[in-house]
């Protein structure tokens, strides 16, 4: 086995890892919602989007790290890095629009001093 179809494999790896992530994160999350609406806990709705959008969040950097992998190691063509820069930014794109979602702020912005509301466990 040479080093590319190594280096592809461990790439194909990460990608199912990923999509992996992302998928135990949507179930995790519909079963946690509906547990906590079963026992009528506060604030069900935001808590089942913050899980989810972790997840998300989680999956999409898994897969973007694949990417890199594949195209740095196996074919760095001018081309292949072109459309890794294009999967990259719109990857970076959902990450960031989901790290808004979630936290209600842009990532490069101060983290505010968490009160009460914001210290349960997810």
């Amino acid at each position: 086995m040479e080093f590319s179809e190594i280096i592809e494999g461990i790439g194909k790896s990460l990608d199912a890892v990923g999509v992996a992530a992302i998928v135990i994160g949507v179930v995790a999350a519909v079963v946690l919602a509906a547990q906590r609406t079963l026992r009528r806990e506060p604030d069900v709705y935001s808590r089942f989007r913050r899980f989810l959008g972790r997840s998300i969040l989680l999956g999409l950097e898994l897969l973007v790290a694949a990417d890199i992998i594949r195209t740095v190691a196996v074919t760095p063509t001018l081309a292949s890095v072109g459309v890794l820069a294009a999967i990259v930014l719109i990857r970076t794109f959902l990450s960031w629009s989901l790290e808004l979602e979630i936290t209600g702020r842009w990532p490069w912005q101060k983290a505010a001093v968490a009160g009460p509301a914001h210290s349960t466990p997810e």
